[in-house]
């Protein structure tokens, strides 16, 4: 019995490094590669001879991609911000508002989220040229937004349908209204499913390459996705895998962070799904 339940923890083990390795392996690589230049980029190495930073000066040093890298960090985070915002207020009046034809909103709420981002783009970038926003990050917010909105809604939705209504119905006695209840009762307890939808909705922001290719056209006002592939030349021996590596490392270690800061309220927004009391 020993025998068997020491063989059941290494196999667990063992396909958990397999695992790990497998998801961290790509990451790894682009690091060490970020370090090599030359030659060096063509040798298989899987720890850096040495530690050669040109590769990260040559990025943060150039014209625009320090510029890029704070258009991605306004664009994504205003995003969050009124994603979260709209999607809190929605989903109250979705969760706790009853009204004829709810069921069939949310549907459509989801629906819209279905459609790739090709389907819509060429609508998209119509409403984008008619609002005057071509080629500024107001266009990016807009898109984002909109496809932000129906997981968030979603999410925030399910949430609140879980909250006691007894909360509710305490806070109205005491003569709250509707936003007090919101901003005061609500949303200390939401704030798991908060962090969670807010921190997917600034990945998808910060990584998202159809859209800020599509509603830029200059230097300045690209995101960091557009700049980095931009930086590849007109063939595969003027491609500057150096550079490459070095801006994808600089720009996936603030994602990384982020999940590590909020790793509790993420798993705690992703499993649990209300309040018990």
């Amino acid at each position: 019995m020993n025998n068997r339940k020491l063989l059941n923890n290494v196999a667990f083990y063992g396909l958990v490094v397999i695992i790990v390795v497998f998801s961290i392996f790509p990451f790894y690589y682009a690091l060490v590669t970020s370090f090599a230049t030359g030659t060096r980029l063509f040798e298989i190495n899987y720890f850096p001879p040495e530690f050669d930073w040109s590769n990260y000066q040559a990025v943060l040093g150039g014209r625009t991609f320090p510029r890029n890298i704070l258009n991605s960090v306004f664009i994504a985070t205003t995003t969050v911000v009124f994603a979260l915002f709209l999607a809190v207020t929605a989903s109250y009046a979705l969760a706790r508002v009853r009204f004829r034809g709810r069921g069939l909103l949310l549907m459509t709420i989801l629906a819209v989220s279905m459609f790739p981002q090709i389907a819509v783009l060429a609508g998209l970038f119509e409403l984008v040229t008619f609002l005057g926003l071509f080629n500024t990050p107001f266009a990016l917010i807009l898109s984002y937004t909109i496809f932000t909105l129906p997981f968030t809604v979603w999410v925030l939705t399910t949430f609140m349908r879980d909250l006691p209504i007894e909360i509710e119905e305490a806070a109205i006695v005491d003569g709250a209204t509707p936003w007090i209840i919101i901003t005061k009762v609500f949303l200390p307890l939401l704030w798991p499913a908060l962090v969670t939808t807010g921190l997917l909705a600034f990945i998808g922001a910060w990584n998202e390459f159809l859209f800020a290719l599509t509603f830029t056209s200059s230097e300045t006002t690209r995101t960091v996705p557009v700049a980095i592939a931009l930086l590849s030349g007109a063939s595969q021996q003027e491609i500057p895998w150096g550079p490459i590596m070095a801006a994808s490392i600089i720009v996936t270690v603030p994602l990384i962070v982020l999940v590590l800061i909020f790793q509790r309220k993420i798993v705690a927004g992703l499993t649990a799904g209300g309040v018990k009391g």
